[in-house]
C-alpha cells in the first residue's frame, strides 16, 4: 500500500497541496499502525534497506522485474523475530548488479505499478484508484505523464497541443497549436503527405537534380520514412522514448530553417544486405532481428521491442549508412547526415540492447573501408557509451573509436565505457573513452575535451573517413540524459571535427528524446555540414571540476598510446584542488603511541582533566582529616 502512496505524490503536481496534504497525513497514520502492532516501517528505514544507486535509482527501481521488498524477505526467510522481520544489512557493500539490466522506465524513474494484481494484499481499497490521481496526457515533447487539470507540462514547459511536429524547434512552446496534432505512433500517422508531421521526402530530390549535387560535393541526407513504421505497438504504463516523432519533429525543424528540402540532397534509401550486416554482427544476430516479422510486437529486452516491420526499419537504416559512406569516400559528397533510426551504437556483435537492432556506425565503417579508407575515426557523443560498437572495433587497430559518455563508476547505463576500457590485442589504444563522473556536464566539457583529447589522438591516427554516432540525449532537457549540452556546443564540436579526414564526415543519428532538443541540435550540426560558420570558439575556455577529474585518468592511461597527448596544467591543478579537499573531509585517525609516559596514549586534554579530579579528590580528603 505504501508504494501505491508514493506513486501517487509523485504524479501529483505542485498546486494539489490539499490531495497531499492528506495522503501525507495517511502515511503518518500508517506509520503510527504499524509501529503499534511492531512492524519495521521499510519505506523510512534509515541506513541501507533501500540503499540507492550512484545516478539516484533505488536498487528496486535499477532492476526490473523483481517487486520492491520481495527479494529482501525471501533473503530474509527463517529470521523472523517477535512482532517484526528482521532485515539483513550490508554495510560499506553495494550491489555490483551492472547498469545495463536498467530499463528507459527505471532511468525516467516511472517503474510501473501493476495495478490490477489479483494477488495484492491492497486489491480493497487503493488511495490512487480512489483519488482518480493517474496521468491523463503525456507531453508530446518529453512523454512525461502530465494530470488533466494542466496544459503545460511540468518537465519541459511544453503545451499540451503543441506544434512541434509541423514547426520543430522554431514552435512555441507555450503557444497552442491551430489544429492539435497526433501524439498516437499508428502505421497511419506521418506517412500520408497531409499529414501534420510527415517526412516529405519527395521534394527536390529528382534523380536528375540528385546526381547534380552529389558531383558538386554537398551535404547529403538519408532518410526514409518506412523508418516511421518501427514503434510499440502496445504501449505500456508510459510511452517509449524511442519514438516515431522523433524523426518527425527533426524533418519539421529542418523546413522550418529552408535546410531541407533546399540546401541538403536526400540519398535513395535502400536496405542493407545480409552480407552487410555480416560483416559486424553474428549470424544468430541476424536472425533474431530478421524473425521479429512474424510477431506483432515482441521484446529482447524489458526495453528494446520490435514489431512486424522493425526488421525492415532497421536494415533501411543500416543501408542508408552504408551508401552515405560509401558516397563520401568516394567524393561523389562532402558530407552527410544519416537521420535513422532505430539507433544502433549499443547493438553488438551478438546482442540486442538498448533500443538498437542493428549497428549503424558500424556498417557505415565497413562500407567506408571497402570504398577505400584505410582508417575510420568513430567520434561517439551519445550520453550512453556505445557498447556495442566498441565490441565490434575492440581488436580492430584501423578503427579508432572514441566516446564521450556519463558513466559516474560504471552505474549509469550500460555500465561500460571506464577510462581503462583501451582495446584488445592489436587493438589497445584505438579505444578512448571520457567517461563523466557525475550529470550536469555541458558545453565547456565537452569542447575542452575535443580540444585536448580528441582532435590530439585524432590527429595522431589520421583518419580517411569520420564517423559520428551522433546521439543528442545529453541536450539539455533530455529526460534520461541530465547533462546540459546546447546546439552551439553540438556545432562547435561538429566544426572541430570536419578539420579530420579532408572534411569527409559522416553524422549517425543515435538517441535523445526530447523533441525540442534533438530538433534544435539536429539543426545546428547540419548547418556545419553545409558550410556556416558555427561561430567563434569561447577565449580561454577551461572545465569544471567534475570534468577536469573525468579526464585526468583519460590523459594518464591513453598517454602511453598517443604520444602527442599531454596533460593540461589547468585539469592537473583542479584535480590536486579536488584531492585535497576530499582529504581535509576525511577524519584523521588517532596516532597510536607505543611507549613513553601514559598521557602520551591519553592526550593532553584527558590528563588535564584527570588531574583536576584527583586534586579535587585530595583537598576533599584533607578537609575530612582536619575536623
Amino acid at each position: 500500500m505504501r508504494t501505491y502512496i508514493f506513486e501517487a505524490l509523485k504524479q501529483l503536481q505542485p498546486c494539489e497541496e490539499e490531495v497531499k496534504h492528506v495522503l501525507k497525513t495517511f502515511i503518518g497514520a500508517s506509520n503510527i499502525l504499524c509501529s503499534s502492532v511492531g512492524v519495521t516501517n521499510d519505506d523510512e528505514d534509515e541506513g541501507c534497506d533501500n540503499e540507492t544507486t550512484e545516478n539516484g535509482q533505488s536498487e528496486d527501481q535499477a532492476h526490473p522485474g523483481s517487486s520492491p521488498g520481495v527479494d529482501s524477505l525471501k533473503e530474509d526467510i527463517g529470521e523472523v523475530l517477535t512482532g517484526k522481520v528482521k532485515r539483513r544489512r550490508t554495510t560499506g557493500q553495494k550491489d555490483c548488479r551492472r547498469a545495463r539490466n536498467s530499463s528507459w522506465e527505471d532511468l525516467l524513474g516511472l517503474h510501473g505499478v501493476d495495478w490490477d494484481d489479483d494477488e495484492s494484499d491492497d486489491d480493497d481499497w487503493s488511495p490512487v484508484s480512489a483519488l482518480n490521481l493517474r496521468p491523463h496526457w503525456f507531453c508530446i515533447n518529453c512523454t512525461m505523464s502530465n494530470s488533466e487539470d494542466v496544459v503545460l507540462c511540468w518537465k519541459c514547459g511544453e503545451r499540451i497541443k503543441s506544434e512541434i511536429l509541423t514547426r520543430g524547434h522554431l514552435s512555441s512552446p507555450t503557444e497552442p497549436a491551430p489544429f492539435p496534432p497526433s501524439t498516437q505512433a499508428g502505421p497511419d500517422v506521418g506517412l500520408r503527405r497531409d499529414t501534420p508531421g510527415a517526412l516529405n521526402t519527395s521534394s527536390g530530390c529528382s534523380s536528375e537534380h540528385t546526381a547534380d549535387t552529389l558531383k558538386s560535393g554537398k551535404t547529403l541526407l538519408g532518410v526514409d520514412e518506412r523508418m516511421l513504421l518501427h514503434y510499440e505497438t502496445q504501449m505500456k504504463s508510459h510511452p517509449h522514448p524511442e519514438r516515431p516523432d522523433r524523426l518527425r519533429a527533426i524533418i519539421a525543424g529542418l523546413a522550418s530553417e529552408g535546410l531541407y528540402p533546399g540546401r541538403c540532397v536526400l540519398l535513395p534509401p535502400r536496405e542493407a544486405t545480409r552480407t552487410e550486416l555480416r560483416k559486424v554482427h553474428s549470424e544468430a544476430h541476424v536472425d533474431a532481428v530478421e524473425v521479429t516479422c512474424k510477431e506483432d510486437l515482441s521484446y529482447f529486452t524489458s526495453d528494446t521491442y520490435a514489431n512486424k516491420d522493425s526488421s525492415l526499419a532497421a536494415r533501411l537504416a543500416a543501408g542508408i549508412c552504408a551508401d552515405l559512406a560509401t558516397a563520401i569516400v568516394r567524393g561523389e559528397a562532402q558530407n552527410g547526415f544519416a537521420l535513422v533510426r532505430p539507433p544502433g551504437h549499443h547493438a553488438e556483435q551478438v546482442n540486442v540492447m538498448g533500443f538498437c537492432l542493428h549497428n549503424n556506425a558500424g556498417v557505415a565503417a565497413k562500407a567506408a573501408q571497402e570504398a577505400g579508407a584505410k582508417k575510420v575515426l568513430i567520434v561517439d557523443w551519445d550520453v550512453h557509451h556505445g557498447n556495442g560498437t566498441q565490441d565490434i572495433f575492440d581488436e580492430d587497430p584501423t578503427v579508432l573509436y572514441i566516446s564521450l559518455h556519463r558513466h559516474e563508476a560504471g552505474t549509469f547505463y550500460p555500465g561500460s565505457g571506464a577510462a581503462s576500457e583501451v582495446g584488445v590485442g592489436s587493438g589497445k589504444g584505438t579505444s578512448v573513452n571520457i567517461p563523466w563522473i557525475c550529470s550536469g556536464i555541458g558545453d565547456r566539457d565537452y569542447i575542452y575535451a575535443f580540444l585536448h583529447i580528441v582532435l590530439p589522438i585524432a590527429k595522431q591516427f589520421a583518419p580517411e573517413m569520420t564517423i559520428i554516432s551522433a546521439g543528442f540525449d545529453a541536450a539539455r532537457g533530455d529526460p534520461l540524459g541530465g547533462c546540459e549540452v546546447t546546439p552551439f556546443g553540438y556545432a562547435q564540436m561538429t566544426s572541430l571535427l570536419s578539420s579530420l579526414s579532408g572534411g569527409k564526415m559522416l553524422v549517425v543519428l543515435e538517441g535523445g528524446y526530447n523533441l525540442r532538443s534533438i530538433s534544435a541540435s539536429a539543426a545546428a550540426v547540419i548547418k556545419v555540414l553545409l558550410g556556416d560558420d558555427p561561430g567563434p570558439l569561447p577565449e580561454n575556455i577551461q572545465p569544471t571540476e567534475p570534468g577536469a577529474l573525468s579526464m585526468f585518468d583519460v590523459f594518464a592511461i591513453q598517454s602511453q598510446y598517443w604520444p602527442d597527448l599531454q596533460i593540461p596544467l589547468s585539469v592537473q591543478n583542479l584535480a590536486q584542488m579536488a584531492s585535497r579537499r576530499q582529504g581535509k573531509g576525511k577524519r584523521r585517525s588517532r596516532r597510536t603511541y607505543v611507549g613513553g609516559p601514559v598521557w602520551w596514549k591519553w592526550g593532553r586534554r584527558r590528563v588535564v582533566y584527570y588531574l583536576w579530579q584527583e586534586a579535587s579528590f585530595r583537598k576533599t580528603k584533607w578537609s575530612q582529616r582536619c575536623r
